[in-house]
Parts: C-alpha cells; structure tokens; sequence
C-alpha cells in the first residue's frame, strides 16, 4: 500500500513538473543548440576608445563575443542575405550594444561578404560531437561554389573568357523585420506575454502568430527601417528575456 501511494505522488509531481514547464515564459521550442538571428557589429578600435564595446579583439582573428555563450564556444556565422558561412570561437566575456547579436572581427566579415549596411547574421552554436568540429574555421569549399540564390535582374549567358562578360546583377530585397520575442506552446500564455509587454513597455505593435497547434509566435514588427527596428529592440530589453530574434521578412 505504501508503495502505491508513493507511486501516485510521484506520478503527479512529475505531471505539475511537466505542465509548470510548458507555461514557462522561458520555453523555446527545438532549442537543442542555440541560435540566434539579429545585426552583427563588426569591431574596430573605435568602438574599444568610445567603451562602445568593453574588450579588445584581434581583427585578424576567428573570434566573436556573444553574450549568451561560454568562451571557447563553437559558433558558425551566416551571413543570411547570401547564405555563406564561417566557423568562429567565442572569446571572452565582454559588453555590446544590447542591440547586437555578436561582435565579429573584420576578417570574420569580409570572409562572408558581410553588408554593413545590413549586416544580418545568424550565430549558432555547434555542438561537440558535430561534424563541423572536424573543420577549421573557414568558409567551406563547397558553399564558395553554390550560387547566389537572390532574384536576379537578368541572365546572361556568355564566353566565360570574354572580358566584358555581364555580371548578373542580384536584387537587394526591401528591409523589412520583426522582433521574435518567444515562442509558445499555448496561445493564453502567449496572450500573457503580449500583455505583459504592453503593461511594462510603451511598445504598442506586439502581435501573436499561429505557426502550428502547438507553436504561438510573440513578436513586434514589422519595421522597415533600422532605426525604428532597433528603438523596438531596445524598449522591451527592460524585460530581459533570453533569446530575442531578429527575422527578416
């Protein structure tokens, strides 16, 4: 009898665990590794002078701070507007603008083409036991060889020893963003956290999106210009949640 009644206990114990878990504001659905999309800043000595960023980085190094990582971290970097990547270790504990998702060096950026003029990155973090591990941190050859998948303004097809050979010209896409907050596995508790953030915040354009049954989608957006992106960014970081992403759209 008493191991019946211990049995039970423990059944409803691990079950208040369970649905505690799924209310969680915490929750982030498939989050095995963490990644993270948002505005990389690519450091130089002006930023250290200005206390901008708090800690020094060599630029010809494959370095990056990330707040949320422990250093000596594995991170690729993808430049998500053309898709190439990087492998970068995580350096030392250091302070960024809150409105970055990593500080790159200078090497890290031209070897992904980065656009500093909308330098959208996405930082995640390779596990151990990966394959990527195995290599070192460079672009990989295979993905120098992939085409760029933007939408072109024209084709040309031309000798490819012909010096005045056409460029294909990509087109840039419009800037257009949202901010995720979190993601849900029910919607009342989503509609929690919107109404937190119009409680705590002067943020006002806060929505819910229904990706799937169990997947309700908290951001704010979208926004067409960085500076009202980042004024957005900025406002709700009073609340300190974990992981905020920036997604294009």
């Amino acid at each position: 009898m008493f191991y019946k009644k211990f049995y039970i206990l423990l059944i409803l114990i691990l079950t208040s665990c369970i649905t505690t878990d799924h209310k969680s504001h915490k929750i982030n659905i498939n989050n095995k590794n963490f990644v993270n999309k948002g505005f990389a800043v690519v450091y130089n000595d002006d930023l250290f002078e200005l206390k901008q960023i708090s800690k020094k980085i060599d630029n010809r190094e494959m370095v990056v701070f990330q707040k949320n990582l422990k250093k000596g971290t594995i991170v690729r970097i993808k430049n998500i507007l053309n898709g190439k990547t990087i492998l970068a270790k995580v350096g030392p504990k250091a302070d960024y603008p809150i409105f970055n998702n990593v500080v790159v060096t200078e090497r890290i950026s031209k070897e992904i083409d980065l656009d500093l003029n909308e330098p959208y990155v996405e930082v995640y973090e390779v596990i151990h036991n990966s394959t990527f591990i195995a290599k070192k941190a460079k672009i990989y050859e295979k993905e120098k060889e992939v085409a760029n998948k933007a939408p072109v303004d024209s084709v040309n097809i031309n000798d490819l020893n012909s010096s005045d050979e056409k460029k294909i010209k990509p087109v840039k896409a419009k800037f257009k963003y949202i901010i995720k907050v979190a993601d849900f596995y029910f919607k009342d508790t989503a509609q929690s956290m919107v109404n937190r953030i119009l409680k705590e915040t002067n943020e006002k354009n806060v929505k819910i999106q229904m990706r799937s049954d169990t997947e309700y989608r908290v951001f704010l957006g979208p926004y067409t210009d960085i500076k009202s992106l980042q004024k957005g960014f900025n406002s709700i970081n009073i609340l300190q949640f974990e992981n905020i992403e920036i997604i294009k759209k």
